[in-house]
Order: C-alpha cells, then sequence, then structure tokens
C-alpha cells in the first residue's frame, strides 16, 4: 500500500477520534466508491502499487509551510499513475501535501475550477428546460 492511501485513512479516523462525532449513518459503497454522507471517498486504489512514491520517505510528501515541493514533484514528475493519483485526492478532498505532482493551492484552483463548469452546465440545463 502507498503512503497516500495510509495517510487518508489515518487523517479520517483522526479527525473523527478528535471528539465525540463519528462518521454519519448513511455509508453507502457504490461502484468503486464510498460515500459518507454527502462526501464520496474513492475505495480502490489498485493504481497504488505502480506509484512512483511507494517506499519513498512520505515526510517529502508532506513539506513544511514554505519549504519546496520541488523533490516531491520530481518524483511524480513521470509516474505512470499521476493522473489517477491527483483524481484520488481531488475526489477524498485532500487538502494536505503532494498529490498527483500538484500542491494544495494547484489543486485548490482544480476544484474551483471544476465547481465553476458544473455550475456553469447546471445554469444551461435549467435554461434550457424552462425554453
Amino acid at each position: 500500500m502507498s503512503i497516500h492511501a495510509v495517510t487518508t485513512s489515518e487523517k479520517l479516523d483522526r479527525d473523527f477520534s478528535r471528539s465525540d462525532e463519528r462518521p454519519p449513518e448513511q455509508e453507502v459503497a457504490v461502484g468503486g466508491s464510498m460515500y459518507i454522507g454527502r462526501k464520496r471517498l474513492m475505495l480502490d486504489t489498485s493504481w497504488q502499487e505502480y506509484a512512483n512514491c511507494l517506499g519513498v520517505d512520505p515526510d517529502l510528501f508532506f513539506p513544511e509551510r514554505g519549504a519546496s515541493t520541488r523533490e516531491a514533484k520530481e518524483v511524480c514528475r513521470g509516474c505512470v499513475v499521476k493522473d489517477d493519483c491527483l483524481e484520488f485526492a481531488l475526489n477524498n478532498g485532500e487538502k494536505f501535501g503532494i498529490w498527483g505532482g500538484m500542491s494544495e493551492r494547484e489543486r485548490r484552483r482544480i476544484r474551483r475550477k471544476r465547481a465553476l463548469e458544473r455550475q456553469q452546465i447546471a445554469a444551461m440545463e435549467i435554461t434550457s428546460d424552462s425554453a
């Protein structure tokens, strides 16, 4: 298992163990995803077996604030599962670290762009339905 899967799992465990909150009762598995409430978590992590980062020190992918991300991104550069890794991070709401060769800031830009595109599509559908 790759370092990223462990990080995601540990983060979820940590989030729910810090308070008396527990995951909502509505946990539903659909295809390769699990939905906890409205949050979609990807369950298929088989791509991680082929990741360049397998066996690399996880600290490299979680640099201190302001530290260089160059080395981590270099590991990702030629990775055959870079796109899968990025999608995993986007779909699971990973807020920290380098995933698929992208930093937190770069992933936020992608999420904002996709949200805007979804809004535009929804607006076009409403407009065409009312016509």
